[in-house]
């Protein structure tokens, strides 16, 4: 009897090991779709912001040289 419960430990090494290993690989690209919108509204925000900051440097430097 005491072969049979070390026989079990593998067994359920094994089983354990098969359901680890197909979560870990389970298709995860359900969520991608609304970070990578998110991401793209980020990045225009960025682009957008940019022109307004060049410009307030612009002014800030002119306004400083005049002597």
């Amino acid at each position: 009897m005491a072969s049979l419960a070390w026989l079990l430990i593998p067994l359920f090494a094994a089983i354990g090991a098969a359901i680890w290993g197909s979560w870990a690989a389970r298709d995860r690209t359900a969520g991608d779709i609304s970070e990578l919108t998110g991401y793209a509204r980020f990045r225009e925000a960025m682009d957008q912001a940019e022109p307004a900051r060049i410009r307030t440097r612009e002014k800030a430097h002119s306004g400083s040289d005049a002597v």
